[in-house]
C-alpha cells in the first residue's frame, strides 16, 4: 500500500516523512453480510435512523452499506456469492474536496483523511455528485430533534457525547471514527509515546463478529494492516483503483 506520488494533487512527501495514516482492510472471505458493523457504526456516530417513509426515497443515513455480488442472471441459477462493505475510502485524492465551494470536504496531511466540516457545509451536494464510490449522505431533516419526531425525546440518552449531531442540509459520511483516533492520540501523547498498532479500533471493526474488517496504521510495517495486504497479495486490490484516488481501503477477494 504505498502512494503513487506521481498522482498526488497534495504533497510530494513520502509515507514516512507524513506520520500517523490510516487505513483498513476488508476481508470479503469472512464478511457475512450480518450488517454488525452498520448498526455500531449508526450507534458510534449517532447516524439517525430516518424511519421508513424517508428510507423508500432513498434518504438512509448509514455510513456504511453492504453491497451484495450476485452470480448468473438466470433464476434457479441466480445465487449470492459475496459480500462488500462499502464506506468512504478515505481517498488520498479525493474526488470530493476540489469541488466543494465552501471548503468543507478537507484533508487532512497529518493523519491523511479526508475530513467533512459540518460547520462550513451548505448542503450543495456537489462532493457527493464526484464521488465515485456514491458513500457520502445528505441530512434531509433533522431527524433527532423531538420537535419534529415526539417520540424521540426519551432516547436522547443514547447519543455519543463525543461525536456532533449533525443538523438538516449537510453532507454526512464515514470519519474512520476520528474521535476514537484522537482520543488515542491524546493519551499516547501524554505518555510520551506513539500510538501502538491495535490499541483501538473502529466501531465496525470492534463489532464485526467474524473479524472481516482490520484497522490501523498503514505507515508501519510491522501493523496488521500491512501484515495482512502482505500475506493476501493475490487477493488484495482497491476499490476502482484505476481512477487514481488512491484509496486508502484494502478489500480482500474471497479465496479459491
Amino acid at each position: 500500500m504505498t502512494t503513487n506520488l506521481e498522482l498526488s494533487m497534495f504533497t510530494n512527501q513520502s509515507e514516512e516523512e507524513l506520520g500517523g495514516r490510516w487505513g483498513m482492510v476488508i476481508d470479503q472471505d469472512l464478511c457475512t453480510g450480518c450488517q454488525a458493523c452498520v448498526a455500531a457504526c449508526s450507534m458510534e456516530n449517532n447516524v439517525p435512523f430516518v424511519g421508513e417513509e424517508d428510507a423508500a426515497y432513498g434518504r438512509t443515513l448509514h455510513w456504511i452499506r453492504i453491497e451484495r455480488l450476485w452470480e448468473n442472471t438466470k433464476f434457479p441459477e441466480v445465487k449470492m456469492t459475496s459480500f462488500q462493505p462499502m464506506l468512504c475510502q478515505q481517498c488520498h485524492n479525493a474526488p470530493c474536496e476540489p469541488v466543494c465551494p465552501v471548503y468543507a470536504s478537507v484533508h487532512s496531511m497529518s493523519e491523511d483523511l479526508n475530513l467533512q466540516v459540518y460547520n462550513r457545509c451548505v448542503g450543495t451536494r456537489y462532493c457527493a455528485n464526484n464521488c465515485p464510490y456514491q458513500v457520502r449522505v445528505f441530512n434531509w431533516r433533522d431527524y433527532t430533534d423531538a420537535r419534529v419526531r415526539p417520540w424521540l425525546a426519551t432516547l436522547q440518552n443514547h447519543l455519543n457525547p463525543d461525536v456532533t449531531v449533525r443538523r438538516r442540509g449537510v453532507m454526512e459520511k464515514c470519519t474512520f471514527c476520528i474521535q476514537r483516533i484522537h482520543k488515542a492520540e491524546d493519551k499516547a501523547k501524554s505518555e510520551g509515546r506513539d500510538v501502538q498498532d491495535g490499541e483501538f479500533t473502529t466501531a465496525c471493526a470492534q463489532a464485526c463478529p467474524a473479524n472481516a474488517i482490520t484497522f490501523g496504521r498503514i505507515d508501519n510495517p510491522d501493523s496488521k494492516v500491512r501484515q495482512t495486504v502482505a500475506a493476501n497479495p493475490g487477493r488484495a486490490s482497491l476499490m476502482l483503483e484505476e481512477l487514481g484516488t488512491l484509496p486508502r481501503i484494502t478489500y480482500l477477494a474471497e479465496g479459491a
